[in-house]
């Protein structure tokens, strides 16, 4: 699906798919979203865009995700960031930059773009060329990151208070526990990511020298922006590990708890046990055989020799 758009009273108008022909030299930007073969033919002719992507395009060397044509346009690869529901993911964008046209190459509807327009139509004049498009983007998918990284700060508080409060659970609810922490230092690395991913790209186009003294501002702003969100990144891992080892050190805390009652309930065992040994052994000269006070001395004897010991664990506390 092609979405065209032209600047209107210094705001992103649509331009219906019937007018687009018409409006061609009016057209600014082109929102491609998984284009169709009409709409790729289309775009070949008309905006000299090749939909299908070099074969080095997913690659992470700055020549394959970023180079000029011999047109002169500006071609670039990176990622923006996408909230669904509790969870974030990234998407594949190519931006193709000319003189007087930008054209967006992304196979899901990206939120952001539509966060754009709306912006656009509430605050006019803040785009005026296509460069102004491809920073405000930019300047969307870092908001976003800092808002994706509130959320998984919130989640990781919420761990927080289950793991170190009084009331910690049994070893299923902090094996559930360590589930939301891997998700969401799964999601801090993709968010890592694409903020590294997106230094990489803007750094770019201040390199070539397309963006006017304002955007340069602007862009330098978003740079140091992120450098803040990266911090911010590192100090979630590190929350993530030490809550992490929290979690195993609570877990090996109630093994070791339960290994410990089995060691003194074996130690208390071991004077019964004995008793019954020596009593169990077949020699003629043992008195209290033919005593009719044997068997109940010897019961006595051993429940004796339990509780004894489990008085003096108690007292040592070793049984808490």
């Amino acid at each position: 699906m092609l979405h065209c758009y032209a600047l209107v009273d210094g705001r992103l108008s649509h331009i219906a798919d019937d007018a687009v022909d018409a409006s061609l030299d009016r057209i600014v930007w082109i929102d491609a979203v998984s284009p169709d073969a009409k709409e790729t033919v289309w775009l070949l002719e008309q905006a000299g865009i090749g939909v299908d992507a070099p074969d080095d395009d997913a690659d992470i060397e700055a020549s394959a995700r970023a180079f000029i044509d011999e047109n002169g346009a500006l071609h670039l690869r990176t990622d923006m960031l996408i909230g669904r529901a509790s969870s974030y993911t990234t998407e594949a964008l190519r931006f193709v930059i000319g003189r007087q046209r930008l054209v967006s190459l992304h196979d899901e509807d990206l939120p952001i773009m539509r966060l754009l327009r709306l912006r656009s139509r509430a605050r006019p004049g803040r785009v005026t060329q296509p460069t102004d498009i491809v920073v405000e983007l930019f300047a969307l998918d870092v908001e976003q990151s800092a808002d994706a990284l509130e959320d998984i700060y919130a989640e990781l508080e919420s761990v927080s208070a289950r793991v170190l409060g009084e009331q910690r659970g049994s070893d299923e609810d902090a094996a559930e526990s360590i589930t939301r922490l891997a998700r969401n230092e799964d999601l801090n690395g993709t968010i890592r990511r694409n903020l590294m991913d997106t230094r990489r790209a803007l750094s770019w186009l201040m390199r070539e020298h397309r963006l006017s003294k304002a955007q340069t501002d602007q862009v330098k702003q978003i740079l140091r922006d992120i450098e803040s969100l990266n911090g911010h990144t590192a100090f979630i891992f590190d929350k993530i590990n030490f809550l992490m080892d929290a979690i195993i050190g609570f877990i090996n805390l109630n093994q070791n708890k339960v290994v410990k009652i089995f060691s003194v309930a074996s130690v208390a065992m071991l004077p019964p046990t004995l008793i019954a040994s020596i009593y169990g052994m077949n020699f003629e000269y043992m008195p209290e055989l033919r005593q009719s006070w044997g068997y109940p001395f010897s019961l006595v004897l051993m429940a004796l020799s339990v509780a004894l010991p489990f008085w003096y664990f108690r007292r040592k506390g070793w049984l808490k």
